[in-house]
């Protein structure tokens, strides 16, 4: 039977697991992740492990016993993602007294998924069992994240991914794999506008792009010319069309961009 994790315990006695594979309440086909199988090998030892993370998910109920077995688990549990945790793995995760994900890792969250069959009943009962599992799972992501009952069931219905970056935002990891230092808070807030670029700026070929900036290269683009910053005292011309020249395929006359397009970005930009 093929085994898809090992344990390694280091000189100070801390271990790690490698927990990758779907997650299942039987071993039927030999890849798969059990509790059965998690419990005894997990309380077979003592002191810190760390737990590494690289599974496309599988029982939810399955995953709740692992994720009891790592919180009830004496030691201090380190998660370390460094593929994906999706759907059920995200459970597991949440186990972890410090979760820690590779920067090019994802977690994949969703509402909980069943095969059902029967009378109209029977359909009433799995939706209640759905919504009921569901609620056992936000749990999990609450107690982790801190998040409302409401952003979590909105992430979950959306079938969301989230990235490393995404997941610390949420609260999902606490830090990311490799990198020094974690991200300043101000830097995941892009400013509305950049620095206009100066004259000593085009001459060493940098390019500041802000939202003025961007309607005025859209606008002379689509053949509208208008006063920039440097040339305030140009009026537009009467005789001067303010639009260009559009072929049949709806192209400008340069050929480069259909003009409906510049002009959803225009609007866009107003």
């Amino acid at each position: 039977m093929k085994k898809f994790w090992n344990w390694v315990t280091n000189d100070a006695g801390e271990r790690t697991l490698r927990l990758e594979g779907p997650i299942d309440a039987e071993d039927t086909w030999g890849d798969a992740v059990t509790p059965a199988w998690f419990r005894s090998e997990l309380e077979s030892g003592e002191g810190d492990i760390t737990v590494w993370i690289n599974s496309p998910g599988g029982s939810v109920f399955a995953a709740a016993e692992i994720y009891t077995m790592l919180r009830d688990y004496k030691g201090k549990v380190t998660v370390k993602i460094d593929a994906v945790a999706a759907s059920a793995a995200t459970v597991v995760a949440m186990a972890g007294d410090k979760v820690l994900m590779s920067p090019v890792a994802m977690m994949f969250l969703h509402d909980p998924a069943t095969v059902a069959m029967g009378n109209r009943a029977d359909m009433e009962k799995a939706i209640e069992t759905l919504d009921a599992v569901k609620e056992s799972i936000i749990n999990a992501y609450s107690a982790k994240t801190g998040l409302s009952h409401n952003k979590i069931s909105t992430l979950m219905s959306n079938e969301s991914w989230l990235d490393a970056k995404e997941a610390l935002k949420y609260g999902f990891c606490d830090e990311i794999l490799f990198t020094a230092d974690e991200p300043d808070e101000e830097d995941d807030d892009e400013p509305e506008t950049l620095e206009e670029p100066n004259e000593d700026d085009e001459k060493k070929g940098v390019h500041l792009y802000s939202t003025r900036l961007m309607k005025q290269v859209i606008l002379n683009h689509i053949g509208v010319n208008v006063p920039t910053a440097t040339n305030k005292a140009q009026t537009i011309p009467k005789e001067e069309p303010t639009k260009p020249i559009i072929g049949m395929d709806g192209r400008t006359e340069d050929g480069s961009m259909p003009y409906p397009i510049l002009e959803k970005q225009l609007e866009f930009l107003r």
